[in-house]
């Protein structure tokens, strides 16, 4: 999930398929899931659209995972597929991820661009951080070398009858300055979750390329 040069889950969606943790066997498995509007990192990277999503995951017994993930984009934009490797872990109370992801784009040209990550957490509390490290996108434009985005939550808060919240705070900051200001913005959301879904409220800043406007989503998703 592009509509600057990088339109790309539901925001805690990607992020939760990515923090794999050690299993007792290696293992495959895919998931499923739809959204009104796919956000990603407080932007939507569908138009303010629905988008459908899918993905394949592989988990080795060592930490190891690689797995990739389909999204639909919005205005014709075609797909999102993202390919990605990692390892995760535990050590304590302490649970570490790190890894390389790469979001490539079918009806986008020159959008393309890798990210290296790293995601902590202890016990409700995550933090991560991802830097852009290889793109297609043109120089001096946002989604170049050199991005650095930050996030900061605070999940499994129970509300009783199964439900569950969790806040999200993000910072996007680009190596790049867009014409007449910055590109960077910072956003916040909180999420409602039961079973397989999640109400979503999302706010940015409307500065840079996010546009400030105030978004309900409700999504699915679903992993076997």
């Amino acid at each position: 999930m592009k509509k600057f040069a990088k339109l790309t889950l539901v925001a805690a969606t990607l992020s939760a398929s990515l923090m794999a943790s050690q299993s007792a066997l290696a293992e495959v498995s895919a998931n499923i899931g739809a959204t009104s509007n796919y956000l990603w990192r407080g932007v939507s990277q569908s138009s303010d659209s629905a988008s459908v999503s899918g993905g394949l995951d592989y988990a080795a017994e060592s930490g190891f995972y690689a797995g990739t993930w389909v999204g639909s984009l919005g205005d014709g934009a075609g797909a999102e597929t993202d390919f990605y490797l990692g390892f995760g872990g535990e050590s304590g109370s302490f649970a570490y991820d790190v890894g390389y992801i790469y979001y490539a784009y079918t009806d986008l040209d020159d959008s393309d661009f890798g990210e290296v990550y790293f995601n902590g957490s202890v016990g409700n509390f995550g933090f991560g951080v991802a830097y852009t490290v290889n793109s297609q996108v043109d120089d001096g434009s946002a989604f170049d070398s050199g991005d650095i985005y930050a996030s900061i939550s605070y999940g499994g808060i129970a509300l009783g009858n199964e439900f569950e919240l969790g806040l999200t705070a993000g910072s996007y900051m680009f190596d790049a300055d867009g014409e007449g200001g910055d590109y960077d913005y910072s956003h916040v959301q909180i999420d409602i979750a039961k079973g397989d879904f999640t109400f979503s409220v999302s706010k940015a800043q409307d500065e840079g390329i996010a546009d400030g406007d105030l978004k309900f989503v409700a999504s699915w998703s679903t992993s076997f």
